[in-house]
């Protein structure tokens, strides 16, 4: 074998040791994280060198416009540097400098990648639900610069959704490259948004957590867990031995909840956390269609936005930058000489320098801005209620803290994960009980609202799993149910110029070549027929006849046949009668496998209507020797009127047909009238004391 053959094999072997299993779908058992371990662990190894590569990129660009233009360096959390208060040098160049870097990012944006505006994680979450989890290459790059450079001229935006975005985009490009399935890069991309977002915010666990539970309003995305742990704890550590693993915000101290009557004020500030979420989620996007609509060049958007941002900042600074500096001397006792009218009025301000930055087109994400709203609101509360309220902590931390987890939590529907999250950016978990209570409260009072347009109601509403969460009737018809003779078909040795007349008379798009055994040799379209025939007319049919073409099989499901004429743009397909002996037995189309569906549905319909308001569902587990084990539903006749509706073997669920056999094992799922239960457990459950055959109509 040539060194360029060696070379394809071995791609090859790693392709097919990275692509996961599409056996099944029991997504913690050995098999399948197996299968993720080495997709995983690359993602993971990307979102932290992803996360490195934005945070100092945003640290050079910060020190480029704000530094050197504005002679303003914003405070930073105690795991990035100091929370020093430095007054604003030049507090005239501000809105300068945001407009200057609003602008350079729109040039690059809307000349480059249109897809880049706005807060990544959306972009990253719509690829999964609405493109099959595609991404262009190009965008990650992209949305790194811009991202540093709104950023880092001021602009209000979080670093989280530009590196979701990285890792993400990265699990769609490791998808093209393995070939992988639609759901399996759907699920690359997913893991990639708790990489990144994990990474960044030194939080694995809350990472992991966050790829399952922010693609969904009302659910959560079993399947990515486990590889979102494997891809979240390497970007965590990559990122970690570069910068340092101590929590964003320090080791806060412990805060023991001992004080029932605090219960009253994390309840309140739930339900005004509930209520500025919304609040933010309803701003940011107003302002965001404001923008869409204003007719003016979309790349001059953002320095709009920017600068009206820099004239926020002259007045309160605290609006500028991503604002981790300000949450953390929130959490300490200088939270005191701070004039009240700037704490009560932060979140409302911050609210819309974010919608200003990000929604005029800018590049950042929104949830980091989230945090420093939530955490002002709970600054705020304690503020009000210090020495005033009984119980009340003497430390705002706590409030802070809380406030992060309760506003986004609720906002962004993930509230284990944001938990999770803030929990280990503070190094403290002594206050999730209280916790709880606030972000449950927050969550109940946002309801369907949510900061993230991509996401969907629940996996029901997804392409990715619409045909496996509602009664899969395609999946229990073969193609024999819906193939039929094929109309015309033709010998090998017959010529172009007779087959284009015959293809032409009978109205048919493409001729089957076939020969003297019946064997499918290939297919020639009607419209290359006519091309061929007009230059060579004598020319043999298995001389042009594209071998191999795209077939199906008799034992097939319909699903997987309409899948495939649906990725290669085809409304037929031949039959032939396996992969191994490809003997033509008809055809099946489109139209073939609507009138399939639509006739099973009617005999299920049918099936279920002689049953009254008494019907009961009964799982019943075949025993080994039972009456119906081994034996073809169509055997079956059981005088009372039971309906077989499912049967679940080993990891697979199916709808099961006349010719299926019950195997010992077998959980079914039986539709009959209640008073029937004894007789079915003795047919199903109870093993034949004889070994003999009953009659089980009787």
């Amino acid at each position: 074998m040539s060194p360029s053959g060696n070379q394809f094999k071995m791609r090859r072997r790693i392709a097919e040791f990275l692509r996961p299993s599409s056996f099944g779908r029991a997504f913690e058992t050995t098999r399948y994280v197996r299968r993720w371990i080495g997709i995983s662990v690359l993602i993971g190894i990307v979102a932290g060198v992803g996360a490195l590569a934005l945070s100092e990129a945003i640290h050079y660009m910060t020190i480029l416009f704000l530094g050197f233009g504005a002679h303003y360096m914003p405070p930073s959390p105690v795991g990035e540097g100091s929370p020093t208060i430095v007054p604003v040098g030049r507090v005239w160049a501000l809105p300068l400098v945001t407009a200057l870097g609003g602008l350079i990012s729109g040039l690059i944006i809307f000349n480059l990648a249109p897809e880049a505006e706005g807060h990544g994680t959306d972009e990253a979450i719509a690829a999964i639900h609405f493109h099959r989890g595609r991404i262009r290459p190009r965008i990650p790059l992209i949305k790194l610069i811009a991202s540093a450079i709104t950023i880092g001229s001021g602009g209000s935006g979080g670093r989280e959704g530009p590196t979701a975005q990285i890792s993400a985009g990265f699990g769609s490009v490791l998808g093209d490259l393995l070939h992988l399935d639609d759901d399996d890069r759907r699920t690359a991309v997913a893991i990639g948004i708790g990489a990144g977002i994990g990474a960044v915010f030194r939080a694995p666990l809350g990472g992991a957590v966050l790829a399952a539970e922010i693609l969904y309003v009302q659910d959560i995305e079993v399947e990515v867990i486990i590889p979102s742990l494997i891809a979240s704890i390497v970007g965590y550590s990559v990122f970690g031995t570069f910068v340092g693993f101590e929590p964003l915000f320090g080791q806060q101290g412990r805060f023991d909840f001992t004080q029932p009557i605090q219960l009253l004020y994390y309840a309140a500030l739930g339900v005004i956390c509930g209520l500025l979420g919304m609040l933010y989620a309803r701003s940011f996007y107003a302002t965001t269609d404001f923008f869409h609509r204003t007719k003016l060049p979309r790349a001059l958007k953002p320095m709009i936005g920017g600068f009206l941002v820099g004239c926020m900042g002259i007045v309160m600074p605290q609006v500028l930058y991503m604002g981790y500096g300000w949450i953390q001397i929130a959490m300490s006792m200088t939270l005191l000489t701070w004039p009240l009218w700037i704490i009560l009025l932060l979140p409302f301000m911050k609210i819309l320098s974010t919608s200003f930055s990000i929604g005029s087109g800018g590049s950042g994400g929104v949830f980091g801005p989230g945090m420093v709203i939530g955490a002002m609101v709970g600054a705020s509360v304690w503020r009000l209620g210090y020495q005033i309220l009984p119980g009340m902590p003497t430390n705002p931390a706590p409030f802070v803290i809380i406030g992060m987890m309760a506003l986004y939590g609720g906002i962004a529907h993930a509230p284990i994960a944001v938990m999770l999250m803030v929990a280990e950016m503070t190094g403290n978990l002594s206050l999730l009980g209280p916790a709880m209570l606030a972000v449950g409260i927050s969550y109940f009072v946002v309801g369907d609202y949510t900061i993230y347009r991509a996401q969907i109601g629940t996996r029901s509403d997804s392409t990715a799993h619409r045909g496996r969460l509602v009664v899969p009737v395609l999946s229990s018809l073969i193609v024999a149910d819906a193939q039929k003779p094929a109309p015309v078909v033709f010998d090998s040795a017959t010529t172009v110029a007779e087959a284009r007349t015959v293809v032409v008379e009978k109205g048919i798009d493409a001729a089957l070549v076939l020969d003297s055994q019946m064997i499918l040799i290939g297919v020639v379209d009607a419209s290359e027929l006519s091309r061929i025939a007009e230059s060579e007319p004598l020319t043999r049919l298995d001389a042009v006849a594209h071998a191999m073409p795209l077939v199906a099989y008799p034992s097939q499901t319909v699903d997987v046949a309409l899948e495939t004429m649906g990725v290669n743009r085809r409304y037929w397909l031949p039959v032939v009668v396996s992969r191994e002996d490809h003997r033509l037995v008809g055809i099946i189309t489109t139209v073939d496998i609507v009138r399939a569906y639509r006739n099973a549905r009617i005999s299920t319909l049918s099936g279920l209507r002689g049953f009254s308001a008494d019907g009961q569902l009964f799982d019943l587990t075949v025993a080994r020797g039972a009456i119906v084990a081994d034996q073809p539903l169509a055997d079956l006749h059981l005088k009372f009127g039971a309906l077989v509706l499912s049967i679940h073997r080993g990891v697979e669920i199916f709808l099961p047909r006349a010719s299926t056999r019950v195997l010992p094992g077998d959980k079914v799922t039986v539709l009959s009238q209640k008073d029937h239960e004894k007789e079915l457990q003795g047919l199903f459950e109870v093993p034949r004391p004889d070994g003999q055959h009953h009659d089980v109509t009787s």
